[in-house]
This record gives structure tokens, sequence and C-alpha cells, in this order.
């Protein structure tokens, strides 16, 4: 298989003309990254329950000239995938992208939750990421090749509790993630996945309303500051690009550095922060 070759100069991407998919277009990292795709040139086809939010997301995205489509979808039925992907494909040719973002959330804990709830959860955030990868990559196969980006979260490595399935779910995407880079490599699909770490969005917003709340999280980031769907689009952007087509089956933790300061949040007596470490020496 030749290898591919990234352009220089505007296009740093290569991303022009490509047909890219965004399922869970309607949330804020969905929304994100359809305006970021758009801005480096590609088509974009927004998937989700929605269809009404989908429309005030095209609104928003002003005159692009053909390259939004808004398609309803939801990702728990395989027949409304394959309608979606026929669509998207008979109005603009091979996909290159999926970008798996669909993603549901509840608070529960587990000796609580019941498994119609459970079995819920699951559907959505792990087995309709495989639904979505087996319709729109077989599609790839067929046609030499693509990228599929899934959204997972910190939680996969590092349980969220009182989340229902939520830790679980994301944990299976990532080991997704690694299969079908294993299995779909030598047909030219490449697989990743981005894990963002305490991401403000309309799904978190609530968590984020209490300035004392926020303040906490905020200091405990070496980054110092919250993430925003700009932070995830952009890893999913290059991960999407000849620029990453040599990586595949990995995982690209957005956290601000979070999960390397653990040890920082731990009291040490006599190895606390100094207050003149960042003074210049005189």
């Amino acid at each position: 298989m030749a290898e591919a070759t990234p352009q220089v100069g505007g296009d740093w991407l290569g991303l022009t003309d490509r047909v890219c998919v965004v399922t869970g277009a309607g949330g804020g990292i969905g929304s994100e990254l359809a305006a970021q795709l758009l801005s480096a040139g590609a088509r974009v086809a927004l998937l989700d329950r929605d269809t009404a939010r989908l429309a005030q997301i095209a609104d928003s995205l002003g005159d692009r000239a053909g390259r939004v489509m808004t398609l309803h979808c939801d990702v728990t039925e395989a027949a409304s995938i394959e309608s979606a992907a026929t669509q998207v494909e008979q109005a603009w040719g091979p996909v290159a992208l999926l970008v798996n973002n669909a993603a549901s959330l509840y608070a529960d804990a587990l000796m609580d939750i019941a498994l119609d709830k459970w079995n819920q959860l699951l559907s959505v955030n792990l087995t309709g990421y495989l639904r979505c990868a087996q319709t729109f990559g077989r599609r790839m196969v067929a046609h030499g090749g693509g990228s599929m980006v899934h959204i997972a979260s910190i939680s996969a490595t590092i349980p969220q509790p009182y989340s229902g399935a939520y830790s679980v779910s994301k944990a299976g995407v990532k080991m997704l993630s690694q299969l079908l880079a294993v299995e779909l490599g030598e047909h030219g699909v490449r697989s990743n996945v981005v894990s963002p770490a305490m991401i403000r969005t309309p799904m978190s917003e609530g968590i984020y309303q209490d300035p004392a709340v926020r303040q906490r999280r905020e200091q405990i980031v070496p980054a110092g500051r919250i993430s925003t769907p700009a932070d995830i689009a952009g890893a999913v952007l290059f991960l999407a690009s000849d620029r990453a087509s040599y990586i595949s089956g990995q995982e690209f933790l957005v956290d601000g550095g979070l999960t390397q300061a653990w040890l920082g949040l731990i009291p040490r007596p006599g190895f606390e922060k100094s207050d003149t470490a960042a003074q210049p020496a005189s």
C-alpha cells in the first residue's frame, strides 16, 4: 500500500473536500467538530436524533455552499445508520472520516442501576459505536481506506463512580478502537480514540454552575482551566488528517496534564511548592 503524502502550505491538514460523518452532532463536541472540519475545507454530515438541533447548528455555520448535511440517525438502530450512510454516499461519495461521538450519561450507582438502563447506555455509547464502525467501515474498506476517531473519556481508564455504565462503556470504546485498528489496518483504515477530561459541554454544564466547584476543578489541572469542545476537535482533526497517517490504535488523552498531577494533590509535608519557586534569580 502506498504511503500517504501529507500536503503542505495553507491546507496543512489536507482535509479539503473530504467527506466526514459526525454522530451525536447535536451536542457541544459534535457541533464544534462540524465547525472545525468545515473550516478545514471538509464536507460534513451531521447525524443526530434531534433534527431540530441539527438545523440550528447548520444555520449557525453560515453559507457553506452545500458542504453541510443534516440527517436524522439513531445509533441504536442499524437501519437508521445504514440509511444515513447511503444518503451521504449518494450525495457526496465515499466517506473518509467517521467520528463516533454520540453519548449518553446519567447518575446511578452500580448497586442500584436497573438492567434496562445499563443496556440502554451501552447501546448508545458502545454498541452504537460498533454499529457505526461496521456500517461506515465496510464502505471505507470497499473504497480503499479511511479514518475513524472515537470519542471516549478519561473515565475509560479512571473509574468514574455513580455514573451508571459510563466508565464501562468508554473502556469498551478504547478496546473497540484498538481491535478495529488491527483488523482493518491492512485495508487502509485507521482507528483512534480521543479522550476528554472535565470538559464543559451542555451535558456537563450543570456541574460548573457552582463557581466554587468550577474553581476547585480548575485548580487541580496543570493547564489551569477546564477544557472546551475546541480542544477535543483539534485533536480529532489531526488524527483525521494524513499528518497522522502512521497513527492507529492509539488514545489521545486531552486532559491539560491532569493525569500527571495526582501525586501533587496528595499532602506531603516538607515537599510543598515553594513561594519563591517561580521567582527569577537575582
